[in-house]
């Protein structure tokens, strides 16, 4: 549905966007994350239309979206970064212009209103001004107008900017419902919505991609994957960090006093190594254990380690 291609953009002598390539199917989330300036709103722009790229292609159902961007705009609903509206219009008419400038008349635009207003929670601020609406309020009738001529293809820029928990919680819902039937790529600098939301994330970093996959792909490249966290009585920290030291999967060892327990975890050599947890059961055999868990990874880290400028080829 979504096809980039070695798209570029520059702006005078920055280099915002360096190359990118990615595709986006029907029924895929696609979460695009990174730092601030690393060219993620950029992307999204050239994606939509709203700008051209310096070189590249975007395809989108098909259609070339410098060849052909009507019909290509046609699939898409975008809801652009600071979720811009006409303050000057009601809620209600700002997503009836909405309708109308997609080809919505009569019956079909009344229902894609009423359809848009009930999926975003707007009912309760339908006949005010936009410009008197707050934050959360105005970020969703910018996200209704994005789906108000109910699009096969949705570009969200930070869709949950200045919502409540509430309120992100129900968004990442309607996304990953939509999700089954659509595709969907939407930025954020939220990672815990990586899980919540998407089927596949992309981190981007100065312009370039710098990883690609599933959440738990990506949590396999965190130093925590397959790391083994104990909570132990009675067992000293100089103790425990020799013997699992001398563990053949062991990169490293932390412990850590909390009350009466000691809480030690063992980094693998190999991310996601999972000898790692059967050495450490039989190491510890005839210790005190109150708890012991196996880490899936963390995606924090993963991102701080690919984007931090200390840890940057």
């Amino acid at each position: 549905m979504i096809k980039v291609h070695d798209l570029t953009k520059h702006f005078g002598a920055k280099r915002a966007v360096d190359g990118i390539s990615f595709a986006v199917e029907r029924g895929e989330v696609l979460g695009f994350l990174g730092p601030n300036g690393a060219g993620k709103s950029t992307t999204m722009r050239m994606i939509t239309g709203f700008i051209a790229p310096t070189s590249g292609s975007v395809t989108i159902g098909g259609f070339d979206m410098l060849e052909n961007p009507i019909p290509a705009k046609k699939l898409v609903g975008y809801l652009p970064e600071n979720a811009p509206a006409y303050t000057d219009m009601t809620v209600h008419g700002f997503l009836n212009f909405a309708a109308e400038i997609r080809g919505l008349r009569g019956d079909a635009k009344a229902r894609a209103v009423h359809r848009a207003v009930e999926m975003c929670f707007l009912d309760s601020v339908l006949h005010q001004s936009v410009d008197t609406l707050s934050k959360g309020y105005r970020h969703r009738t910018c996200f209704a107008q994005s789906i108000i001529h109910d699009p096969d293809i949705l570009v969200l820029d930070e869709p949950t900017d200045g919502l409540d928990p509430n309120q992100k919680h129900e968004v990442r819902q309607l996304i990953r419902k939509m999700g089954e039937k659509k595709a969907i790529i939407f930025s954020t600098h939220i990672l815990e919505e990586v899980d919540a939301a998407c089927s596949r994330a992309i981190i981007i970093d100065r312009g370039k991609i710098v990883a690609n996959g599933t959440p738990s792909e990506l949590r396999r490249k965190s130093e925590w994957a397959g790391a083994v966290t104990l909570r132990l009585n009675g067992v000293a920290p100089d103790t425990a960090r020799e013997k699992l030291n001398r563990l053949r999967s062991t990169k490293k060892v932390t412990t850590e006093s909390n009350g009466a327990h000691l809480i030690v975890t063992v980094f693998p050599r190999t991310a996601g190594d999972g000898d790692l947890t059967r050495e450490v059961i039989a190491a510890t055999n005839g210790w005190q254990i109150e708890e012991l868990r196996t880490e899936d990874g963390r995606l924090d880290d993963v991102f701080r380690s690919i984007t931090m400028p200390d840890t940057r080829n």
